[in-house]
């Protein structure tokens, strides 16, 4: 049943994703108002596949590298939706959404497959490690996503260019706005993820830190969000440099991440 409910939750995400691109392509803020009942209505469904999937297996839905990047899509998803109440960006959908959709179809390759735990990933401490610095990584794409859209808009306002999309574009504040608060609720996320996963390191390797190729970047991850985050409350980092510079970070570690997937041995190779 879970299954089903997930194939339904994807067609609905494309549906979704459709609607926010023809939003761009007809410029009426109408298709991107339907499509975010769209993205509701899959985010809704694919949480009910989470929560049968979880009583299916008898655990956490967030194990393995497919099923994590089920949970990353509903993160993103749960979070654009959710900024939607303080902000209004729905046109930010046509990045967010075909983000999701492709994280999504990816996901769906193996269900139905083993669902059977490693021992090394039956500690309790695993998913809290998983969701918290899934949640983390997941809000720092929408910063991401935020930060294009931002530069994308700015050209047009500097080109003067903004006069046929002035009704669909959100404001520059918004998407700063957007930008911050992915960032400031993602970063604690990551820290406190990184930490549970550094006891459970302990647990199952006998230490804390292993020099591993995926402990390494995501230290490197850490870091470069720390800075970023500083500069933006403690140096008043905002608008054009900070939307830059979360797209550049977040650009290198995904390309870094990449490399150490694939050239790399990793103790994290069952993710």
């Amino acid at each position: 049943m879970d299954i089903l409910f997930y194939k339904v939750a994807l067609i609905i995400y494309l549906l979704s994703t459709v609607g926010y691109i023809t939003s761009l392509l007809v410029r009426r803020v109408l298709a991107a108002r339907v499509a975010t009942w769209f993205l509701f209505t899959a985010f809704t469904i694919h949480s009910v596949s989470l929560v049968l999937c979880s009583i299916k297996t008898g655990h956490s839905p967030v194990i393995g590298f497919h099923e994590t990047l089920s949970f990353f899509a509903w993160v993103m998803t749960a979070t654009y939706l959710a900024l939607q109440l303080k902000t209004k960006t729905r046109v930010l959908g046509a990045f967010v959404s075909p983000v999701v959709f492709l994280l999504v179809i990816v996901a769906s390759i193996r269900l139905g497959g083993d669902v059977s735990l490693p021992t090394v990933l039956q500690g309790s401490l695993v998913p809290p490690h998983v969701i918290l610095s899934v949640t983390g990584e997941a809000l720092f794409v929408l910063a991401s996503c935020a930060g294009m859209m931002y530069l994308i808009q700015e050209n047009f306002i500097k080109n003067k260019k903004v006069k046929s999309f002035s009704r669909l574009l959100p404001s520059l504040r918004d998407l700063d706005k957007i930008n911050h608060l992915c960032l400031l609720w993602g970063f604690p996320l990551l820290t406190m993820g990184i930490l549970v996963g550094a006891i459970w390191a302990r647990t199952a390797w006998g230490s804390h830190w292993q020099w591993d190729p995926k402990q390494v970047w995501t230290l490197l991850a850490w870091t470069s969000y720390a800075i970023l985050l500083h500069q933006r409350l403690a140096i008043g980092w905002k608008g054009h440099k900070a939307a830059f510079l979360s797209i550049g970070v977040f650009s290198f570690l995904l390309v870094s991440f990449i490399i150490a997937s694939m050239f790399f041995t990793t103790v994290h190779s069952f993710i």
